[in-house]
């Protein structure tokens, strides 16, 4: 154990000499690993820097959610002139699947309408997003309520011209949103009254945030935009209890509805049962295809990497000849040789490694600065990846040669030498 200590601590003073002694041929030489991991590890960050967000937005929704539309979330097999001319689920579809499907926690219905301005006073705050929905929307998306309530079933029901409102909606309207509560707002030419205001969410990067929406009753939208709006992109939504088998639920949710709308056994679904897990594996694949397509161009600086590191080590063994000879007459083994120039090439792709993972860090701290709710992740497992990566690339350029050197004979060697 003592010998291979000596040989690290010797290795080190001899890349800490390389890097003195030959500043610029150092440099350019560990440039190409400094770029490489630099590339890899901006890669695997902004990726899991994405996800994160993306998963952030959607955590609030339980991956179980299913989600019944005309639109399938995933690729399918059915052609798009047939998929066009699905129908959108039905307000009464909704009311059965709520009254006969078991093992359900909450069932809503969404309309999916324009951005619309709401007004107070003479205050009004334009592109509100409307969330047309039905009561259950408030189980199902775990809202959180800062003042106030949100409607209930029989308001829901009746259409009732009830609202609740985003934070920042309330706020620019009304100064607090505990001011908020109780007065009545404009919107679509009518009076609401304000009933609620979610808490404070903060922007998303994965749809917009609910800060800037306004609740209310999907009945009140159904009235002004019909039921035949294709625009409005209607939406199902289920919870199913927590212990229930997936699988078979969204079975049994796709018979239920099959059979409400008479589809014969050899007809496809006229629409599609998406799960919310689904489309999380889906954003994995992506971001999973991203990363794999990124180490794959990062590569490629690595590569030419290497070869410096090679390169450095092959003029390393040619200046150290002499002592190369020195050290194997007065017995050291080639074993001795090998993982003195083994390590030194490691520790030098390391350095430049180290320097590559330095430079991302800087980034995502100043990229941070810029882009508001959105943080740039350095990980400690993409710190280790680098590491362990700069470290894999000076063994393998460092083998050839480190053989090399070991197998000189000390004779030669020191004749060479001088």
């Amino acid at each position: 154990m003592l010998i291979y200590l000596r040989i690290l601590k010797e290795s080190l003073f001899f890349a800490i000499n390389a890097l003195k002694n030959n500043k610029l041929r150092t440099f350019l030489s560990l440039l190409g690993v400094t770029i490489g991991i630099f590339s890899i590890i901006a890669i695997l960050a902004a990726v899991d820097s994405l996800e994160k967000e993306i998963k952030g937005s959607l955590s609030s929704l339980d991956t179980s959610t299913i989600i019944i539309m005309r639109f399938s979330f995933a690729p399918t097999d059915i052609p798009q002139w047939k998929r066009e001319q699905f129908p959108d689920v039905s307000y009464d579809e909704y009311q059965h699947l709520k009254r006969t499907l078991p093992n359900t926690v909450a069932t809503t219905y969404t309309l999916n309408v324009k951005a619309e301005p709401i007004t107070y006073g003479g205050k009004q705050v334009q592109g509100v997003e409307i969330g047309a929905v039905t009561s259950d929307y408030y189980f199902i998306e775990a809202l959180q309520l800062e003042e106030g309530r949100f409607f209930n079933e029989a308001e829901s029901n009746s259409g009732a011209p009830v609202v609740v409102l985003g934070n920042e909606v309330a706020e620019n309207l009304f100064g607090t949103p505990e001011a908020a509560v109780g007065n009545k707002v404009r919107l679509y030419g009518r009076k609401f009254s304000v009933i609620g205001v979610l808490e404070k969410e903060g922007n998303s990067m994965f749809g917009p945030s609910k800060d800037g929406s306004a609740f209310l009753p999907v009945n009140v939208t159904r009235r002004i935009y019909g039921d035949n709006n294709k625009q409005t992109f209607p939406q199902i939504i289920l919870k199913p209890e927590s212990d229930v088998d997936n699988a078979a639920y969204i079975a049994q949710v796709e018979q239920n509805l099959r059979l409400y709308r008479g589809l014969k056994p050899n007809q496809v679904s006229t629409f599609f049962v998406n799960q919310l897990k689904g489309f999380t594996d889906f954003i994995d694949n992506i971001t999973g295809q991203m990363n794999l397509f990124g180490l794959i161009i990062s590569g490629f600086s690595l590569l030419v990497g290497g070869f410096g590191i090679a390169n450095i080590m092959f003029v390393s063994v040619k200046e150290r000849t002499n002592l190369i000879g020195i050290q194997k007459s007065l017995g050291a083994k080639n074993k001795f040789i090998l993982l003195q120039f083994l390590f030194e090439a490691v520790i030098l792709s390391i350095i430049g490694g180290l320097a590559g993972i330095f430079l991302v860090w800087v980034i995502t701290v100043v990229l941070s600065q810029f882009t508001g709710d959105f943080q740039f992740v350095l990980s400690f497992t993409n710190i280790i990846i680098g590491i362990s990566v700069s470290g894999l690339i000076g063994l393998i350029s460092g083998i050839i040669p480190a053989i090399s050197a070991s197998r000189l004979d000390p004779v030669e060697a020191i004749r060479t030498g001088m």
